[in-house]
């Protein structure tokens, strides 16, 4: 009819905007840090849950077959780096769990695995395990949560690398 409208513009989201999510997401890990913690994103909703780093190279294969009995997302770093330099890297990518391979722990079938979510700025929690404790224990913390597998080669030696 040629008369002026006014728009009329529907919006209906129960958290807000994606942005917003992370925002709180965040704030929330910056509120970790202020009480001590290591600060991280919710097991469920971390890129990587579990990282394996095995001590030598030795314990490739090793690291392959845990890594495919664990039901999870699961990396292992095979780079050419220190156990020490590994291990700082999973700590700055606020990896949930991270598990350090060696001889002991093939041989006694229980993994040595640093929990962040119990860890302090001063102390680190380890844990010993099997892997069907971890996987009992993986499963408590994303149940009824959304899984999707890694997108991403398992191997850290095969991914870009942007230094």
């Amino acid at each position: 009819d040629g008369s002026r409208k006014t728009p009329l513009i529907l919006h209906c989201s129960a958290s807000g905007a994606i942005e917003r999510v992370m925002y709180a997401l965040l704030e929330k890990a910056r509120f970790m840090l202020d009480a001590k913690r290591l600060p991280m994103l919710p097991v469920w909703l971390s890129p990587t849950q579990v990282r394996i780093i095995p001590v030598s190279e030795k314990y490739l294969e090793e690291a392959k077959k845990i890594a495919d009995s664990i039901q999870a997302r699961v990396d292992i770093d095979d780079r050419n780096e220190t156990l020490n330099k590994k291990i700082r890297d999973a700590n700055t990518e606020w990896i949930p769990y991270i598990v350090v391979l060696g001889e002991k722990e093939v041989k006694e079938g229980k993994l040595t695995v640093t929990v962040r979510s119990e860890s302090t700025l001063e102390k680190q929690r380890r844990i010993q395990v099997t892997v069907e404790e971890l996987n009992e224990i993986l499963r408590r913390e994303n149940e009824g949560k959304p899984f999707l597998p890694l997108p991403i080669p398992k191997l850290l030696s095969m991914r870009a690398s942007f230094r």
